[in-house]
């Protein structure tokens, strides 16, 4: 079976200001995301499931959805905000994002960003991966902290340990300035340019739904639901803690681009454009 692509679009983008999973980055104006699709695409992924919010529905679709559906099987997943307390209106993050799937996603499948530009071998290593995974045999593609910081501002990255080519665990850490500086297991440290991060590039197997909806359940249970977010890294923290499930780590040394900040935009336009010039995307 050729594995899905699963891509997050449903983030507010607050820190952009707009919707950035749209965003042009070309004068023809593709979204980082008719990149990633493209990539896939080459790499065996057959279909592609959106995760959007019902309240952007009508400008996803216009703006790159409906063009993106001329060249790959879509369908489209809404990120449910029945439960969101009084107050809340930000989703409660990438975790429940990917449960909202369990009766979509039927297969081997990968998740990634919608904002974020993984690059074409990253796709290869993960399908490539999904083509003989068994149940519980997770991926994910980690990048050197140094190729995935904005110099626009902070950012957050799941700092990746691991041990003989698999991941042992992964750790949200927040506000990591553009020279890696941050706090990291109670100090201010600088982390080294090399250190693996996730950058939300998984390859799972339909197993995780279960662990999914059991680590939700404790979440709705214990969290502080008018701020706390349901991580998919936590989750797949949790799984490996429990001996449920394996993640090979495939680091890849390429540049990671994304869109945290609007002014972000200009140096991923350079480099997409650097790309299209060598003949990397062909009729996009």
């Amino acid at each position: 079976m050729n594995p899905t692509l699963v891509v997050m679009a449903a983030g507010m983008g607050s820190r952009f200001g707009g919707l950035k999973q749209a965003e042009p980055i070309t004068k023809s104006g593709r979204a980082i995301l008719d990149f990633s699709v493209y990539d896939a695409k080459k790499a065996g992924f057959s279909k592609v499931v959106f995760i959007i919010r019902r309240d952007m529905e009508s400008d996803f679709k216009t703006l790159v959805g409906d063009r993106i559906a001329k060249t790959v099987d879509v369908e489209y997943v809404y990120q449910d905000a029945s439960e969101l307390p009084a107050g809340r209106s930000k989703p409660f993050g990438t975790g429940h994002a990917i449960l909202c799937c369990k009766n979509v996603v039927k297969g081997p499948f990968a998740i990634v960003n919608a904002d974020d530009y993984y690059g074409a071998n990253a796709f290869f290593e993960i399908g490539k991966h999904l083509e003989h995974a068994r149940r519980g045999e997770y991926a994910m593609t980690a990048y050197d902290l140094g190729n995935t910081l904005s110099r626009n501002g902070t950012v957050s990255r799941g700092v990746c340990e691991t041990k003989g080519g698999y991941l042992e665990r992964v750790t949200e850490v927040t506000k990591i300035a553009p020279d890696g500086s941050c706090e990291w297991r109670g100090e201010r440290t600088v982390l080294p340019a090399e250190t693996p991060v996730s950058m939300n590039l998984w390859g799972l197997t339909t197993d995780i739904f279960e662990i999914l909806e059991e680590e939700y359940a404790k979440f709705l249970k214990t969290a502080d639901l008018t701020k706390d977010e349901f991580f998919i890294p936590s989750v797949i923290s949790a799984a490996l803690a429990a001996g449920r499930a394996t993640v090979r780590v495939y680091h890849n040394r390429d540049k990671w681009y994304g869109v945290t900040y609007r002014e972000d935009l200009e140096e991923i336009k350079e480099a997409i454009g650097g790309y299209i010039h060598d003949g990397l995307y062909e009729g996009i």
